[in-house]
Parts: C-alpha cells; structure tokens; sequence
C-alpha cells in the first residue's frame, strides 16, 4: 500500500511540476480533453494537434473534401441556401453518409474554412491536406460534386481553385 502511495505522489509531483512549468501547454491539454471528451459519440476522424493548423488534423478524405466543395461554392459569393441543400444532398449520395453525419461534416467544413480566413485560402490548405491523405484518390468523387454543385459553368475564380486543387492532388 505505502509504495502505491509513494507512485501516486510522485505522478502527482510531476504532474503538478510540469502545470507550473508550462501552464498555457496545460490549460491547452486540459481543453483538449475536455472536447474529446465531449465529442466522444461523433466519428469523424479530425483531432486537433497543438501548434498546427486544425486543417492539418484532418484525417478522413471526406472531411476534407466536403470542406473543399463548401469553399469552392463559396469563392464568389455566399452560398444559397439552394447549393447548401444540394451539398448536402451529394454528401449523401456520393459519400453514402448518414443526414447526421453529412450535417456534422458540413458544420466542421465551414468552421475549417473559417479558421483559413478566406475560401481561397482553404481551397488551397485543404487540397495540400486531401493529398496528404488519399493522393489524388478523391478527385473522381471531388469532381463530381463541383460539378454537381455549380455546373459547366465557372467563375474567375472558380477555375483558379480548381487549377489550384489539380496541382495540389499532382492531377495532369
């Protein structure tokens, strides 16, 4: 029992040591836990990792990629309420995700799209990270819902996110 005792005391002591010694890396820890915690029962693969971009903690191509229809739609003006439906409609039928998941995937898409300042910005952050994770594996579904969600026809800057994204995914 005294040497249980003896162990505790000193995690105790280190834990209390490292809190005094870093105590913004702490309150960051303790944060961090708390939304994990908190968002237990939702299975989207995205972890927030310190002293990155919460681009960089995506890990599920879905995510990414629905982030990356948000911004496109979003490079000319704000979206209707039209093309939201829609996007939420080809999250469903491409992605084959539940309406609760297509709708969690969206709300992180626009918070990740507001965490890169401008739809410009993260056309270009998040088409680096979708190639980090599946290579070009996404574009086929990726274009298929541009496509579905804008038409033949695209703006200035529309045709700049997707050079952009083709250089990004190394798509010839």
């Amino acid at each position: 029992m005294a040497y249980i005792v003896l162990i505790l005391s000193a995690l105790g002591g280190a834990l209390w040591f490292w809190v005094r010694q870093n105590p913004g890396d702490a309150v960051h820890v303790a944060q961090d836990a708390v939304t994990v915690a908190r968002n237990a029962p939702r299975k989207l693969a995205f972890r927030r990792q310190h002293n990155a971009h919460p681009v960089e903690g995506i890990d599920d191509a879905r995510i990414a990629v629905c982030a990356l229809a948000q911004a496109f739609i979003e490079l000319d003006d704000l979206p209707t309420a039209e093309q939201r439906q829609r996007l939420a409609t080809m999250l469903r039928t491409e992605m084959r995700t539940t309406a609760a998941e297509a709708e969690e995937m969206e709300v992180l898409g626009r918070w990740l799209i507001g965490q890169c300042q401008t739809a410009d910005a993260a056309v270009s952050r998040l088409s680096r990270r979708l190639f980090k994770i599946d290579g070009d594996a996404s574009w086929a579904t990726l274009n298929r819902m541009l496509t579905g969600l804008v038409g033949e026809t695209l703006s200035t800057a529309q045709a700049d996110a997707v050079t952009d994204m083709k250089r990004a995914l190394h798509i010839r």
